[in-house]
């Protein structure tokens, strides 16, 4: 009817009043109007999310309150300042806050808040990635333990078999389905069915009838709120079934393109070809496998690096 007004603070406003207690009255005001930016957008920026926000803030908090015993306004910060706080820094912090710190000065440069970007040139550096790990036994067999739907079975196969991505899954459509000639074609490349998958499909597909005869939905995978409509079923939905289990959806995708590399050797390029890998992507697994074999080699040889014989 129009005669209700909703005068209730947003959390956003809450959130951002209490974040920015403890820098100096200057800092604040110009960390204020770069995270609004951030949110809102602006003339030569687009909108982030507002998790993205709460991010980039807290990461800048720290330094902005260590600078602010000494300065009043960001246009005191020199070069030295930045790199003598990120030297305490190390692995994912140090990137992550340098990433933030360097938005935080890009954006007051543009705006002509101080002269120069004291994080110019200072390099984010490569992030080390550390050695992937397969999962073991117990882990996949919680996950299939879990999988107690036709439906279910089917995504839990596509991630462990076809290292397929959640989205990939739910933008799946019945076209991408060749029965006859036992492919599936996921994300542009077409998949070889071996028999588990298929099996899982036709169940699948013979439910799928069964329970919605009349849908117009031409996606694979539909619930019973996609039957009614022509839309996608919802990341949430698809992995629901393996949330809170080690092996979850994304963990089996990785584990199967880990045993690519771990069964033919680690080679980015067939990694490439196989799963549509970029090229950093293909050498972290490829290097992830190496480093496996490695370790596999030294525990079976003796210290003398004689391998071990039967007891």
């Amino acid at each position: 009817m129009g005669i209700f007004e909703d005068d209730s603070e947003p959390s956003f406003e809450r959130w951002l009043v209490e974040r920015l207690k403890g820098p100096a009255p200057g800092i604040r005001w110009e960390a204020e109007r770069w995270t609004r930016v951030l949110r809102d957008g602006g003339p030569r920026s687009l909108p982030r999310r507002e998790g993205t926000v709460w991010l980039y803030l807290n990461r800048v908090r720290p330094a902005l309150l260590e600078w602010s015993d000494r300065y009043d306004h960001l246009r005191e910060v020199i070069r030295d300042d930045v790199r003598t706080y990120i030297k305490t820094l190390h692995g994912h912090q140090r990137r992550d806050q340098l990433v933030a710190l360097r938005s935080l000065f890009s954006w007051a440069k543009r705006n002509g808040l101080l002269f120069r970007n004291p994080t110019s040139r200072i390099k984010v550096g490569q992030y080390e990635y550390g050695v992937l790990q397969p999962l073991v036994p117990a882990q996949v067999g919680r996950s299939v333990a879990a999988a107690t739907t036709p439906a279910t079975r089917l995504i839990l196969a596509l991630a462990a078999v076809h290292a397929a991505r959640v989205a990939q899954i739910g933008m799946l459509m019945l076209d991408d389905v060749d029965l006859g000639n036992r492919r599936l074609t996921i994300a542009g490349r077409v998949r070889p069915l071996d028999d588990l998958p298929l099996k899982l499909l036709l169940d699948w597909l013979e439910h799928r009838r069964n329970r919605w005869p009349s849908t117009a939905n031409l996606h694979l995978l539909i619930n019973n709120q996609t039957a009614t409509r022509t839309s996608r079923a919802s990341n949430h939905w698809i992995s629901a079934s393996m949330r809170g289990q080690d092996a979850t959806l994304e963990r089996l995708r990785v584990d199967r393109q880990l045993e690519e590399a771990l069964t033919h050797g680690p080679d980015p390029l067939h990694l490439a070809e196989v799963f549509g890998l970029d090229e950093k992507t293909a050498m972290r697994y490829a290097d992830s496998a190496r480093a496996l074999l490695e370790q596999a080699t030294e525990h079976s040889a003796s210290p003398s690096g004689k391998e071990l014989g039967p007891n």
